[in-house]
């Protein structure tokens, strides 16, 4: 008698056909070849170096306009932005203390400032803009804009700024909520859409949206998940900080911070440039073959296996000479 075969559920082979499918998927994405290109592209922007710059630029410039804005917004709404960042991140403690002192005005003191100071600001926030411009210049392989794309950094600081408050609001009013991933959701769909959007107006046009619509998303994945990090390191970093140099440690600890930001942002532009060019290449039927992509994760295995080896040797050869002396 035959034997008896088990029937296949419909859901079974949907699902084994899904895991094959995300498994293909992932080898081509993460294949060494692509791998490589990405991390070329990051050296050739000088990703480390500009992520510092970002870094710099950004402490010089939204650190003051931050407090002037909390200061005048004071006067219409109930407003304080060292206390969304202390909610934010969850600070405690020492590092809570020197948010407040760095963010917060002094009580019963008008805030003013002189046409020196407007000039000084407005210098300092035009300078981020063009650190962020030349990010978009180096990655795309533009021709640099510098001062003649004034206008439009004009226009991405009033939006930056208008991003800040929307996911200022959607951390404060949804997230009071417990609805974590709905608020994770809702900022990064805002993030994407804004990056994107800050790509095509610091570029002047130059980089159409869909273009940019894999770095998008990129970066917005990966500053969800450098959020969910930030939000468990932050505190201690703040405080031992603070603990050790004062005040003035919050400020080496929002460097450390923005740095960190920084490298994610730059990252995730040079890997949305390649994931880019790569959809490209496959439009054009220039896709590498499943049999190409094993080829390539063969011979990774295969040479980490034999370095593996070198190295179990080599320790095995260290030991007998030790235990014959």
């Amino acid at each position: 008698m035959a034997p008896h075969k088990v029937p296949i559920s419909t859901e079974g082979r949907t699902a084994r056909i899904n895991r094959e499918r995300l498994v293909r998927t992932l080898t081509f994405w993460l294949r060494p070849a692509f791998a490589l290109r990405v991390i070329n592209r990051f050296q050739k922007i000088a990703g480390f170096d500009r992520s510092m710059a970002l870094a710099s630029s950004a402490l010089t410039a939204l650190v003051p306009l931050t407090i002037l804005c909390s200061a005048v917004l004071s006067d219409f709404v109930r407003y304080d932005s060292a206390e969304r960042i202390i909610q934010r991140y969850s600070l405690t403690g020492a590092g809570a203390e020197a948010v407040n002192s760095l963010f917060s005005p002094v009580e019963s003191t008008n805030v003013s400032v002189g046409i020196f100071g407007v000039v000084l600001l407005t210098i300092s926030v035009l300078s981020f803009a063009r650190a962020s411009q030349r990010l978009f210049e180096q990655t795309w392989e533009l021709k640099p804009l510098s001062v003649r794309n004034t206008r439009n950094g004009l226009w991405w600081i009033l939006t930056l700024g208008g991003y800040a408050v929307v996911i200022g609001w959607l951390s404060a009013v949804v997230g009071g909520s417990g609805r974590g991933l709905v608020t994770a959701a809702g900022e990064a769909s805002v993030t994407a859409v804004f990056l994107v959007w800050s790509g095509w107006i610091l570029s002047a046009k130059r980089i159409t949206w869909p273009y940019l619509i894999p770095f998008g998303v990129t970066a917005a994945v990966l500053t969800a998940v450098y959020s969910v990090g930030a939000t468990l390191y932050l505190p201690r970093l703040f405080n031992a900080s603070v603990s050790r140099y004062g005040v003035v440690g919050a400020v080496f600890a929002m460097i450390s911070a923005l740095f960190a930001a920084m490298l994610v942002l730059v990252a995730s532009a040079a890997l949305g440039r390649e994931v880019q060019d790569e959809l490209s290449r496959i439009s054009q039927g220039r896709r590498p073959s499943d049999h190409e992509v094993r080829q390539q994760w063969d011979s990774v295995v295969e040479q980490t296996r034999s370095r593996w080896r070198t190295a179990r040797e080599h320790v095995s050869h260290r030991r007998i000479n030790g235990a014959d002396h």
